[in-house]
């Protein structure tokens, strides 16, 4: 992969289940570090699986996390996460997470990710996916982590 441009002040988001799968969490932690070198903050739901991959991955590359919990406990939040933000919203903390990014990268995911990808569709949010729901030909698919926040950097580039 080439140099990432720095896209500074932008958050990108990495959405998938809190549940362990090395495959998708391996993509997820590679997303992390390669968000982490273009510059642009972290932000996703704060908890396990591909939440807490991404954030290994981006605090491992010196990058910044920002973490929505679902409930109120900051014990929640996964040791990778540098702002916790304790919402007490439940799943409606999941319009907040896509509302902060500039760009969403969906890894996988469940019914709680499926609700985070449409909700940034109607919001206008670009939503990259790498082997999530394919429910709109507004997402951009693609195969490797490399490729997701390479199409998540230039979308933010062109917009």
């Amino acid at each position: 992969m080439g140099e990432l441009q720095s896209i500074g002040n932008h958050m990108i988001a990495v959405i998938g289940s809190g549940e362990e799968d090395a495959v998708l969490n391996g993509f997820a932690e590679e997303a992390g570090r390669l968000i982490a070198k273009s510059g642009a903050t972290l932000v996703n739901g704060g908890k396990g699986g591909v939440m807490a991959a991404s954030a290994k991955g981006a605090r491992s590359a010196g990058g910044r996390v920002v973490g929505l919990l679902p409930g109120i406990d900051n014990n929640e939040a996964n040791e990778y996460t540098d702002v916790i933000l304790p919402t007490g919203l439940g799943e409606g903390r999941n319009l907040l997470i896509v509302r902060a990014a500039s760009v969403v990268i969906a890894i996988g995911g469940g019914y709680g990710t499926l609700s985070e990808v449409a909700l940034a569709l109607k919001l206008g949010r670009p939503v990259v996916g790498l082997g999530t729901w394919e429910v709109s030909e507004e997402i951009v698919e693609v195969v490797s982590a490399t490729e997701a926040v390479e199409k998540a950097v230039a979308l933010l580039s062109a917009g």
